[in-house]
């Protein structure tokens, strides 16, 4: 198996510890609000803490797709969550887990810094897709963004 990591960071004008609370606590009511093509965010096994897989349901290219994200570790105290992509369209046929390791940080002017490291662990001695890695980091980029987007356009969310 070969493990391929990279990291990436995003800044938020949203506050760490409300946008933790929009991206972890209430994410299974908030993304389907946020972002139009994911339709349903369901637990299927588990009771939200870690080893808990969740569905979530979306709409691409016409297609009704989903994705299974396994909850790693949930640390509150220091705004950290980590979880894996286990099934679903997420993964390519080369592609055995990808796991992310996300935090927020204090960031510039009372805002936020979302940092990430994701790991690609591939079957065999696979490389991971170079376009799919890149369409990866735009829907993370798009995903925090549109959680972002829906605290600002809420301003009565807390």
């Amino acid at each position: 198996m070969g493990v391929f990591t990279f990291e990436q960071e995003t800044a938020s004008t949203v506050p760490p510890a409300k946008l933790y609370k929009a991206m972890v606590k209430d994410a299974d009511v908030i993304i389907p609000k946020a972002v139009d093509a994911i339709k349903t965010v369901e637990t299927v096994e588990g009771n939200g803490g870690p080893g808990t897989i969740k569905k979530l349901t979306f709409v691409e290219g016409g297609q009704t797709l989903y994705v299974l994200h396994k909850i790693e570790a949930i640390d509150e105290a220091n705004l950290g969550y980590n979880y894996s992509i286990v099934g679903g369209a997420g993964l390519s046929e080369t592609v055995e887990k990808i796991s992310f390791e996300a935090k927020l940080c204090e960031g510039p002017n009372g805002g936020s810094i979302g940092k990430v490291s994701v790991k690609y662990q591939t079957k065999g001695d696979a490389k991971p897709n170079e376009k799919e890695v890149q369409e990866g980091k735009a829907k993370g980029d798009a995903l925090f963004k549109a959680i972002e987007g829906y605290v600002l356009a809420n301003p009565n969310y807390n």
